[in-house]
């Protein structure tokens, strides 16, 4: 029979590292709330019959946020057996006011004391036996991180879950409060921990009992009230608080010296409020640099030269001429699958190295600073630093990024990032860039760091201008985040980062891209009568050049572009083998260079530029899609999310190439150049106009 554990804690201490490590499951870490925003469950590490369940990071079991509702109605409704409370012993005080109201559960508890490393750097100390008798529990001393303490907390967990006792010490109260909550309790008969959710009037609570108890409630309350002199939930937390100093008296010693810390010192340089912006924007222009035209670009160059250049193609082929296959067959497998498929796997080197360095970034908890500085920013837009936190979750992928704003209670904030997260490049749009840069930029630097930007440009506008709409006006979610310690990025976190993120791109490649590729391909080779023909004579290229006017006014008019801007809705990386297989990515000149040199003729550098725009903010795809409708729970907002990313997409490559094109000489000043300026100026206004909406604020 199974033993089922809840793992609980405060965001941001450490609980899925320790859940990673005492089950061996490869969650992602970050140094950011909201990493986990659903339950996770995985079976302990040399014992199946113990299951341990990770719910989201929550500071309190008072339901305001998504991930503290799926929390919370866990340890209500699904009632494990026991529950696993990490506490960041680094902020001891703070973290433990989550652990009385679990105390209150009165359930089996062991208690995670983590990141003593970090304590004991500090010069404090904590006395775990005192800490153990105060709480009633038994108390592991560890560092998750490092892997210190793990296997102790196996041990104790299987100890736990052969005797399952309940010797939780009692939460309790000043005598006045202590009287309300136990007459609530004697009225109701619920528990104590639901006792004291009534003191606070919690809804969910209440609604389970008549209008009766509810009114002599109500009585109760307002009487503890008058002679506290302040409201019931700060009367609560303010119990619970100094439960807390009872508790922390005489186990906790801290260090009186004062010393700056180096995470202190260093973030008087990278949250200052005049370098802390310009550093952000210098940190990711060397992550793309690194990326694209370093490290990432000579590994890609040689991927996409050699292997899938001179290795692969001729030895495939040699193959199947040797073997007599059909010249369609021989053609499905070098033009559709290894132009298709190769022309997305050739950009991973470029990938790997991008999401190394992220990891990194977030490993060491610079990332967890950028949303506490972007939080000054964001909420001059109507947002909160909150919104950053899925934004970056989406550079990897945009689905979780987009599940990631259930961490924001504010419903119009988080419909509102659910809109805007996929502005940010996400992996699956790296190849588009990696392409323009190598095909019209000579792999520069700044093609890969200007996308980043634009995404983040294109959400500050976005947010101001639609935060000046009825549909959005209101004021921004508080935004309340700990700040992680700077530490060295741990080799283990960062490559299982990379691999998990690398494996899901590359499972992508093998499964959607491959059999889009199939489609493609058929699609390109084939007349409406079945004979193979030429790709212009194709039913891709009849069809495309219905659409392809559309996209005339943004550069690209031609069918090529236009289908493939269309296949990117199935994923994005779709744009890339399209044009891998329209372009014959198999195929290597005479003179060894690529043929991406055929792809390039079809573009200015003004229109490639658009395409890549237009390519990065429209719609993302159906994935991402399907994740917007799940968030939004409406599929009249997920058509407006669509439209006003489609439609923002359009009019910016609208704009960047009629004035592009004019500004470089590629096109004279003509109707279209003052239709652009007409669309700009009126972008401009949306931007500074008086919000009609700020009373309601």
């Amino acid at each position: 029979m199974a033993f089922h554990y809840a793992l609980v804690g405060n965001p941001n201490s450490g609980k899925t590292t320790l859940f990673n490590e005492l089950t061996g499951s490869s969650q992602h870490v970050g140094n950011w709330p909201g990493v986990t925003v659903e339950k996770k469950e995985g079976k302990l590490k040399g014992n199946k019959e113990i299951v341990i369940q990770d719910l989201p990071g929550i500071y309190s079991l008072s339901p305001y946020t998504l991930e503290e509702v799926v929390a919370r109605d866990y340890l209500l409704s699904a009632e494990p057996d026991a529950i696993i409370n990490i506490v960041d012993a680094s902020n001891l005080e703070r973290n433990l006011y989550l652990t009385t109201q679990l105390m209150e559960l009165k359930k089996p508890m062991i208690v995670a004391l983590n990141m003593m490393d970090i304590v004991a750097k500090n010069g404090d100390k904590i006395s775990v036996e005192k800490l153990s008798k105060k709480l009633g529990v038994q108390v592991v001393e560890m560092s998750a991180v490092r892997g210190k303490g793990a296997k102790e907390m196996a041990e104790a967990l299987k100890a736990l879950a052969a005797k399952a006792k309940t010797t939780v010490t009692d939460v309790t109260f000043s005598d006045h409060v202590e009287k309300a909550v136990q007459d609530i309790a004697a009225l109701t008969n619920l528990s104590r921990f639901e006792s004291v959710k009534c003191f606070e009037r919690d809804e969910k609570v209440l609604k389970q009992l008549s209008d009766n108890q509810k009114s002599q409630i109500e009585t109760i309350v307002k009487a503890c009230e008058e002679a506290e002199d302040d409201d019931a939930k700060s009367i609560i937390t303010q119990e619970r608080y100094g439960f807390v100093a009872k508790i922390s008296d005489g186990v906790l010693t801290k260090n009186t010296s004062h010393q700056m810390t180096l995470s202190d010192k260093i973030d008087r340089v990278v949250t200052n409020r005049f370098l802390a912006l310009p550093i952000f924007v210098a940190v990711m222009a060397l992550v793309y640099y690194i990326s694209i035209s370093t490290i990432g670009g000579m590994m890609t160059d040689w991927v996409n030269d050699v292997l899938f250049g001179e290795i692969i193609p001729p030895a495939v082929e040699g193959f199947l001429t040797n073997a007599g296959v059909a010249d369609w067959l021989s053609s499905l497998v070098l033009d559709g699958i290894i132009g298709g498929v190769g022309a997305v796997l050739g950009f991973l080197p470029q990938m790997l190295t991008l999401f190394i360095l992220l990891a990194i970034l977030e490993d060491c908890g610079y990332m967890a600073r950028i949303a506490f500085i972007l939080d000054r920013l964001f909420r001059k837009l109507g947002l909160s630093g909150k919104s950053f936190i899925p934004m970056m979750v989406g550079t990897g992928c945009g689905v979780p990024g987009i599940m990631a704003s259930r961490t924001i209670e504010n419903e119009k904030d988080r419909r509102m990032t659910v809109m805007l997260t996929t502005f940010i490049p996400c992996s699956a749009k790296l190849p588009i860039i990696a392409l323009i840069a190598g095909a019209l930029f000579d792999s520069a630097w700044w093609v890969g760091a200007s996308a980043y930007f634009i995404g983040m440009g294109a959400i500050i506008v976005s947010g101001i201008i639609l935060k000046k709409t009825k549909l959005f006006a209101g004021d921004p979610a508080p935004f309340v985040m700990e700040l992680p310690i700077y530490h060295l990025p741990l080799p283990k976190n960062v490559l299982l980062q990379t691999y998990e993120r690398g494996k899901a791109f590359v499972k992508k490649a093998g499964t959607i891209i491959f059999v889009s590729s199939i489609v493609i391909w058929f699609l390109q080779g084939f007349n409406w009568s079945f004979e193979m023909v030429d790709a212009n004579d194709s039913i891709l290229a009849s069809i495309g050049n219905i659409f392809a006017p559309i996209f005339a006014p943004l550069g690209f008019g031609n069918w090529q572009s236009t289908v493939a801007s269309v296949t990117g809705l199935v994923a994005k990386e779709n744009v890339v083998s399209t044009m891998g297989i329209l372009y014959g990515f198999e195929e290597v000149a005479e003179d060894g260079l690529e043929i991406w040199g055929n792809f390039a003729s079809m573009f200015t550098s003004v229109s490639a530029y658009s395409f890549l725009v237009f390519n990065l903010l429209c719609a993302p795809c159906f994935a991402a899609i399907g994740a917007i409708r799940n968030e939004m729970a409406s599929g009249r907002w997920t058509w407006i999310a669509i439209g006003y990313q489609c439609g923002f997409a359009y009019l910016v490559a609208f704009i960047v190439y009629q004035l592009g094109s004019v500004f470089v000489g590629d096109a004279s000043f003509g109707i279209m150049t003052v239709l652009a300026i007409v669309v700009l100026a009126a972008g401009i206004y949306m931007l500074v106009r008086k919000n009609p909406y700020s009373e309601q604020r």
